[in-house]
């Protein structure tokens, strides 16, 4: 579903693996971990089941101020967000939405550093949570 905004990785491990390897990846990068948001256990308190789906929410104020103070709707969208979850087939997957399509969204040039850093840290705790 890449092009509709968000980029998905796979995992090679189950759900619970890869939250725990996401969030050793994201306080190794001394990022501030926000939130873990577990929408199967809120589903599963009223009474309707959801397949493993948990949004992990972190960030760093160095790097994203920057894009704040080039545009602050981008704070709708910051902190960063990535959601791990199962599909129909039982495979976990790992998706963001995309630091580009995010800048385009807001008004940012793409080629605006902190942009361009975002992409590779969010590629980087995707293959590091999911072992790929």
């Amino acid at each position: 579903m890449e092009g509709d905004g968000f980029l998905t990785h796979a995992s090679a491990h189950g759900v619970a693996d890869t939250l725990e390897r996401l969030e050793a990846a994201v306080a190794a990068k001394q990022l501030t971990m926000f939130a873990r948001i577990d929408h199967a256990a809120g589903a599963a308190e009223v009474g309707m089941a959801l397949r493993p789906t948990t949004v992990v929410i972190f960030g760093n104020a160095r790097g994203g101020t920057p894009l704040m103070q080039m545009q602050q709707t981008i704070g709708l969208d910051l902190p960063l967000k990535m959601l791990v979850w199962e599909d129909a087939d039982g495979a976990c997957r790992i998706s963001y939405s995309d630091p580009t399509w995010l800048a385009r969204r807001h008004g940012i040039d793409t080629d605006f550093k902190p942009v361009a850093a975002m992409t590779v840290l969010l590629n980087d705790l995707a293959h590091a949570a999911g072992g790929t």
